[in-house]
């Protein structure tokens, strides 16, 4: 899909030239800017607010040193960020993601992605995201605690209940979500909701930890049935074994879906008899293990093990859920899914099919659930999270649940209805795209030039 309106052609020109190095965060606006097209056709007045120009570019960027020591007493440094991109329709809203990939680029790529995802909730929650180039793998638990305390220090300064209200992502799970609560507490001297994936004796939420896997599969589960399908009977491979690929795995198979493969950064396991998911929590959530290790505890006969991630996709199945990292999927990849009768394409993980591969799902008429639709149950959940540390109440598991999956259900109609009013029936990342931006751009267009 190439841009054919001159003024966003110009833009996208713009943002390129102010944003050199940082490939993921291009590729997230041109994606964005090419399904808006005929908004931009449409609305003139979007554009003489300047609304297309305020909206790619982040309202502030912080950048800092992280330095700790290590349990040898060695000073350690890392770089912490935040991005606070977007705050037209409530507080920033969005993750820290703890990984030596981290730069300035994926962070912002992942705040603008977060915009139109926490828009799509229908919750008043703007978009921004967080992290740092530290990786907690083989960390002991005094230098996680450690460095989160020093990033808490500087990121203290920056957030609030009530103007940026971070989570957690890739590398930050409930024990860094813990050290740096108790960080943020100790400096400003008050117990507020300033965290969400808080732990459930001081303010989290019950269903928060299952949310994106369940809202994942709940979105899917809406398009399937309008387009006459069901996850009943099918085969359905997971990339994955974190948080979002586990309660994935445990609601396709609740629908009636056999899943029969998932992954970490070291390789994938196959199992075509089906996932013993409960050795998977045992290796992933309790003893922090490597995917492998599935291999020697489970029952089942046929099970393989492959190092390295990419041929996942080159297993048979009839749905697809990438729920690992961004850009894990490629044309070359989308093509052995289509050849392999694969009819849908869900997305868990932010950005995780590439431009080749989403062309490659639209020209061959798969269902495509784009990560920021699909896989917004997360930040949903956490917005649930801080209507209850706003309220100093508890729901239940049930009443949480319920209310994503009401979420999820509008998520897909409001996608569905922005594609077939910009005449894009089917396409949902457009729908997406759009009925994500309008809100924020109404927002926007309605507070000034700010």
């Amino acid at each position: 899909m190439a841009l054919k309106n001159q003024y966003l052609i110009d833009l996208l020109e713009t943002v390129k030239k102010r944003n050199q190095g940082e490939p993921e965060f291009i590729q997230a606006v041109t994606e964005v800017l090419e399904t808006l097209e005929p908004v931009a056709e449409k609305r003139q007045d979007l554009i003489d607010a300047g609304v297309f120009e305020r909206i790619v570019e982040p309202e502030r960027q912080i950048m800092f040193r992280v330095p700790w020591v290590d349990d040898n007493g060695k000073v350690r440094v890392n770089r912490g960020f935040r991005v606070q991109f977007n705050s037209a329709i409530g507080p920033y809203k969005g993750g820290i993601r703890l990984h030596p990939s981290v730069y300035l680029g994926i962070i912002k790529f992942l705040g603008f992605e977060q915009v139109f995802k926490n828009s799509l909730t229908t919750l008043p929650m703007g978009g921004g995201k967080g992290g740092s180039d530290f990786d907690p793998k083989g960390k002991s638990d005094g230098e996680v605690m450690r460095f989160c305390q020093s990033f808490m220090t500087e990121l203290s300064k920056h957030i609030g209940a009530d103007t940026d209200v971070p989570a957690g992502d890739i590398g930050t799970g409930a024990r860094e979500i813990g050290f740096m609560f108790g960080q943020y507490k100790r400096l400003r001297n008050e117990f507020t909701g300033v965290l969400t994936g808080k732990g459930l004796t001081y303010g989290g939420s019950l269903t928060r930890t299952e949310a994106t896997g369940y809202g994942l599969c709940y979105f899917t589960n809406e398009m399937l049935q309008a387009n006459g399908k069901s996850f009943e009977g099918q085969t359905v491979v997971i990339s994955g074994s974190g948080n979002v690929a586990i309660y994935a795995t445990e609601k396709a198979v609740q629908y009636g879906a056999k899943v029969v493969a998932l992954s970490d950064s070291n390789g994938y396991i196959h199992d075509p008899d089906g996932i013993e998911l409960d050795i998977v929590k045992q290796i992933k959530e309790v003893e922090r293990g490597r995917i492998k290790e599935y291999c020697d505890r489970t029952s089942h006969k046929n099970v393989t093990y492959t190092e390295g991630c990419k041929g996942i996709w080159t297993i048979k199945c009839d749905i697809a859920l990438p729920c690992a990292t961004q850009n894990e999927i490629d044309g070359e990849s989308a093509e052995i899914l289509v050849k392999n009768g694969t009819y849908c394409v869900s997305e868990g993980a932010n950005m995780p099919s590439t431009p080749e591969a989403i062309e490659t799902y639209l020209s061959n008429g798969i269902l495509y659930g784009p990560a920021k639709a699909a896989n917004a149950g997360g930040v949903a959940t956490s917005g649930l999270e801080m209507s209850q540390n706003s309220e100093r109440l508890s729901w239940t598991f049930e009443e949480v649940d319920a209310k994503l999956h009401n979420i999820m259900k509008d998520i897909f109609k409001a996608c569905d209805e922005a594609a077939k009013e910009y005449g894009m029936e089917g396409n949902y990342m457009a729908g997406a795209n759009i009925a994500g931006f309008l809100k924020v751009a109404e927002a926007m267009k309605a507070q000034g030039c700010v």
